[in-house]
């Protein structure tokens, strides 16, 4: 009772303090101005916490009552027995059976002949000797035309290799037998005692040696020398000797290079050229170059970056000639974004070594009567962007442009009646060359597909645009190539592919030797062949592990088409075989 009292007096004089003080301030106080010294800075104080477990103060607590436990086991008879665990078993896959030699033989419509034959043998840990045999032959018989067709291509090459710690080098040899004939002559314009006279067989003859040597941790790093002999049916001869070497010095960071090449080729033509009316002088040449190429390698996470320059003393030793060359040697790459998108680019440029066997391999329907030189490419300038689009799914778009001086150009031989060589080349059946100056711009775009190890698939485009100096066509080089080709594993046995390509137009010129006047004044017509299309297949299948059988075709599509002007194709080809594996 007595706080009950203390309690309402508080209450009573608090409500009475807060009335009294609204009385007051109904009443005018008057305006007065305050200064205010000090800028008012508020503090927080601390707040009264409440104890989480409060004390009870209570005068009744509750005591735990103590509880005893106790458990009545009864016995119980079971009849379970857990079954022992057992690890599932894995089925191996049985490794393939691997054999070091192989052979394969094949034959097909036109008389066509394939044989493939390689070995290679292990002799110990270290050393190794591989034997390699390829053969393709045809008997011919195009349809319209009047001279003999057949071909055949005979290589057999063997190479030695031995490893060391530090070190590997090895030897090889190669030796190649062509045989092709000038069969391209205008339907209609020769009598037949004329073809029967024509003796339109040509031989190539190859042999080679070379040898390397690669060296670890090291500043001489590599050294590579190749000797090679070229000869033919009528007393042409070519000798070309290649050395090349490398050293590699180490700076921080960065990496010296210099690369050293010495180039050497030379021979001799026992016959002038066709447009020559007397075959009285033959053609003899030598060129000699001597390369030194500098560079510095950076790599920097995303960026690689090669500056160089190339330095070449080119001599021509027929003519008592010489000229210094410097070439610029720059390539770059760049991750934008990974393995998306890759940037690289360059800016290149060398003395290019022409030679009489890389002409026949570009066409092996060349003339015994060639003027051999080198090609001063300029530079060779380009940028890019490659990478992967889809975990299976690659690309590579690159624009270029190019300038070249003395580059030589396939032309069609002029027709001349006043010769009466051994060979029957000058009939309008065989080619030469013709050097000019060329820029070329280019693009070029390629897909790639991946799917898996079954199947994959590719696609590329190739553009060319030719600016000439002397203001013709650049002769049989096309504006426009493309290719496809998809490769399919069909389960375990069978397997198939198919190679689509297209070619575009190109354009040549036919002409006749006219006595006392300049080639340029000959009477020329001019040739625009047609841009063809080519359809190739291959279907296999692997009977057991050593034999397999396939059926290749070529020129599906049938089109009388023309590589080279005069020069028909086959139409469609077939050709079916075996290959065995075995060891040897």
């Amino acid at each position: 009772m007595y706080n009950k009292h203390i309690f309402t007096l508080i209450f009573l004089t608090l409500g009475f303090q807060v009335t009294f003080a609204q009385e007051e301030e109904e009443k005018d106080l008057g305006t007065e101005t305050v200064t205010v010294t000090k800028a008012y800075t508020p503090t927080v104080s601390d707040a009264f916490k409440i104890k989480s477990v409060p004390n009870m103060n209570d005068s009744i607590v509750l005591q735990k009552k103590p509880i005893n436990y106790s458990i009545f086991s009864v016995p119980v008879a079971s009849t379970f027995t857990p079954s022992k665990g057992t690890a599932s078993k894995v089925e191996k896959l049985p490794p393939p059976v691997l054999y070091n030699s192989y052979a394969s033989l094949g034959a097909g419509l036109y008389g066509n002949v394939l044989g493939e034959f390689y070995t290679s043998r292990t002799i110990n840990r270290d050393e190794n000797f591989d034997i390699g045999f390829n053969h393709l032959s045809s008997r011919g018989g195009i349809n319209g035309v009047e001279l003999n067709d057949t071909f055949y291509d005979t290589r057999l090459d063997a190479s030695y290799a031995k490893r060391d710690r530090d070190l590997d080098w090895g030897a090889a040899i190669g030796l190649q037998h062509q045989l092709y004939n000038w069969y391209g002559i205008e339907p209609g314009v020769f009598s037949e005692t004329v073809i029967n006279s024509i003796d339109e067989r040509q031989n190539y003859y190859m042999g080679e040696v070379s040898g390397h040597i690669n060296v670890e941790d090291a500043y001489f790093k590599r050294a590579d020398l190749k000797y090679r002999r070229f000869f033919d049916a009528v007393s042409s001869g070519e000798n070309r000797a290649i050395f090349n070497t490398g050293f590699e010095f180490p700076m921080n960071e960065e990496t010296f290079n210099a690369k050293v090449k010495l180039d050497y080729v030379g021979g001799t033509f026992e016959n002038a050229s066709v447009s020559s009316v007397d075959n009285d002088n033959g053609i003899s040449y030598g060129n000699l170059q001597v390369g030194v190429n500098p560079s510095l390698t950076m790599l920097r996470d995303d960026l690689s970056l090669n500056l160089g320059v190339n330095l070449v003393y080119g001599m021509d030793l027929e003519n008592s000639e010489s000229n210094f060359y410097i070439y610029p040697a720059v390539t770059a790459s760049y991750r934008l974004l990974d393995e998306t998108v890759i940037a690289y680019g360059g800016v290149t440029g060398e003395l290019k070594q022409n030679s009489y066997y890389d002409f026949v391999e570009g066409n092996p329907f060349v003339s015994p009567t060639l003027t051999i030189a080198p090609t001063d490419s300029q530079y060779n300038a380009y940028v890019g962007f490659k990478g992967q689009l889809l975990p299976n799914l690659s690309y590579n778009v690159k624009g270029s442009y190019t300038a070249e001086n003395n580059t030589p150009l396939y032309t069609l031989n002029p027709r001349n009646d006043f010769r009466s060589d051994d060979k029957g080349y000058y009939y309008g059946n065989s080619f030469g060359l013709f050097y000019d100056d060329i820029k070329t711009l280019g693009i070029f775009g390629e897909l790639n597909v991946d799917v898996n190890r079954n199947f994959t698939a590719g696609a590329n485009v190739e553009i060319y645009d030719y600016n000439t100096e002397t203001g013709n066509p650049a002769w049989n080089l096309p504006n426009l190539q493309a290719s496809l080709f998809m490769d399919y594993q069909i389960g375990e046995k069978w397997y198939a592919g198919v190679n689509l390509f297209y070619v575009g137009e190109r354009e040549d010129f036919s002409s006749t030797v006219v006595q006392n006047a300049q080639p340029s004044e000959f009477p020329a017509t001019l040739i625009t062949l047609d841009g063809y299309f080519d359809a190739n297949a291959h279907v296999g299948y692997r009977y057991t592990d050593q034999w397999s059988f396939f059926i290749k075709g070529a020129n599906l599509s049938n089109n009388d088409y023309q590589r080279w002007s005069n020069f028909q194709v086959q139409g469609i080809q077939i050709l079916g075989g075996a290959t065995y594996k075995f060891d040897f």
